[in-house]
């Protein structure tokens, strides 16, 4: 079984939940950007959660398929086109063999995913089958899909589940704002208490410098304390000596746009982390456009790892259909 690519998208890249292990050797953990929605997607075809699906960029590719399979679309909300025929996203779709399937053009989100039952049986590196296109990892060749591609699909391991679709609570909404919250970092010390209440009380909006590194906002700016820089760093107020990056670490070169970065960063470097956006908020993030007007909340540790078992309770349930 595979899916013979016509017109690849934009960006479309395989993707599972992620390369764990080798951050400290500058291997990102990779993986899909809107981990909730993927692994609805999956729960939908009866695949597990860490089957390969297929991560699509703002325009989805056009492809045939060479058997009878199941497959669902999740994320961003678009049609989904099936020989012509429009199918909703967010529910299974019974394919046969020869069928030609397209998308839509979106209508809010940035991202969705394919999930293909048996999943994408590319080979595993590293233990992942996740796409590092900057590492030429993973993936198909370690690069996003071209026309030509035959995308290898796996022999299903479970039964398909009773749900058919996920229902409407489940699923993200859309906008053009956005609330992250973000916990302190190792570095807001060397902003000024103006540069902490400019990040967490003006607006930002995202530009479209985002992708799988990382998100550029661009708002009022921070200010930063007057200091000598140390020894070895560079002359830019937010330059540090390196350190590393955690997931969702907020930089600001130059004082004037925040980065987010996201899954595909580098695990290092000379920049100021000034905060982090909590890892409940990723996939938030992953499904912004450009234009979302953002504001980044502080909270506690506490309300953080709250916010994570909240996440964890809606996989959970969405596991449970």
């Amino acid at each position: 079984m595979a899916l013979t690519i016509e017109q690849p998208g934009l960006l479309t890249t395989v993707q599972d939940r992620g390369r764990i292990g080798y951050y400290n050797v500058g291997i990102p953990q990779g993986g899909a950007m809107d981990q909730e929605s993927a692994q609805a997607a999956n729960k939908l075809v009866g695949n597990t959660t860490g089957e390969a699906v297929l991560e699509c960029t703002y325009t989805g590719p056009a492809f045939t398929v060479d058997a009878p399979t199941t497959v669902a679309v999740t994320g961003a909300d678009l049609p989904v086109l099936v020989n012509g025929e429009e199918h909703p996203a967010w529910r299974r779709i019974e394919l046969a063999a020869g069928d030609a399937v397209k998308f839509g053009v979106l209508r809010g989100g940035a991202r969705f995913y394919l999930a293909v039952r048996g999943g994408i049986a590319v080979p595993e590196v590293l233990g992942s089958r996740s796409t590092y296109a900057i590492g030429r990892l993973g993936g198909l060749d370690g690069r996003k899909l071209e026309s030509g591609d035959v995308v290898p699909v796996g022999e299903p391991t479970g039964l398909l589940p009773e749900v058919q679709e996920i229902p409407e609570r489940l699923r993200p909404a859309f906008g053009k704002s956005l609330e992250l919250r973000i916990v302190w970092g190792l570095y807001d010390h060397l902003l000024t208490d103006e540069g902490r209440r400019r990040l967490i009380e003006e607006e930002w909006r995202l530009t479209p410098v985002a992708d799988r590194m990382g998100l550029r906002f661009e708002g009022p700016g921070v200010e930063w304390i007057e200091r000598e820089q140390p020894f070895g760093a560079g002359s830019d107020p937010s330059n540090i000596v390196d350190a590393g990056y955690a997931v969702g670490s907020i930089q600001v070169p130059g004082g004037t746009q925040p980065i987010v970065l996201h899954r595909d960063a580098v695990s290092g470097g000379g920049y100021a982390m000034v905060g982090t956006v909590i890892s409940a908020d990723m996939d938030l993030l992953a499904r912004a456009t450009p234009g979302t007007v953002t504001r980044f909340r502080a909270v506690s540790m506490e309300e953080a790892l709250q916010a994570r078992r909240e996440r964890a309770e809606r996989l959970e349930e969405i596991w449970a259909l």
